[in-house]
């Protein structure tokens, strides 16, 4: 399966907390950071919603 590069790149200051909660789902918790996960429905619906904080990558 391919893999995902996500890194945190804008502030979870003042977002939703349902925003918070995902990004903390995935593994995220400061700017800066980056975590790989599998490509799969599930953490493509998460990257979804809080795209406007991420960036992503193709691994």
């Amino acid at each position: 399966m391919a893999k995902i590069s996500i890194t945190l790149t804008k502030s979870l200051i003042g977002r939703k907390k349902t925003h918070i909660a995902t990004v903390n789902a995935l593994g995220l918790r400061k700017i800066g950071k980056k975590v790989e996960k599998e490509d799969s429905p599930q953490i493509r619906g998460m990257i979804e919603k809080v795209k406007y904080l991420l960036n992503i990558e193709l691994v």
